[in-house]
């Protein structure tokens, strides 16, 4: 199953983040877009890469189903497989609520973690690859 990993294109811990699952993705199962781009807007989604506090958001090619916040991470994990399944998993347990105030700490914090980005640097061609507009 193909999965899109929708990320704030302007953010330097985002753009980060997306850089270590696409290397840790051996199966190849995700692809990425960023929230501002052509796909994001056409599906709503710019709106959750507000600087304030945001999220990334995962969505199920297949049926079009979206994860948001700490679920994505847990569905994100499961779709990587091998050890990530198994963090996810133990992720799962821990009260949605909790998750989301953990998820919520890092994200309002993403931009003095690792600032923005002004211009974007551009990735490896297997990466390039998996990119979506």
């Amino acid at each position: 199953m193909r999965w899109v990993l929708f990320f704030d294109g302007e953010c330097g811990f985002c753009n980060q983040s997306v850089r270590q699952v696409h290397r840790f993705d051996r199966r190849g199962e995700v692809d990425f877009a960023p929230l501002q781009g052509e796909l994001g807007k056409s599906l709503g989604l710019e709106k959750y890469a507000v600087k304030g506090g945001g999220t990334m958001v995962l969505m199920r090619e297949g049926d079009g189903a979206m994860f948001y916040k700490s679920d994505a991470w847990v569905k994100l994990g499961m779709a990587m497989g091998g050890m990530w399944k198994i963090l996810a998993m133990m992720l799962a347990v821990v009260p949605v609520g909790l998750r989301d105030w953990a998820y919520d700490g890092v994200a309002r914090n993403r931009y003095r973690l690792a600032g923005v980005v002004g211009t974007c640097g551009l990735p490896d061609q297997a990466l390039r690859n998996k990119m979506r507009a």
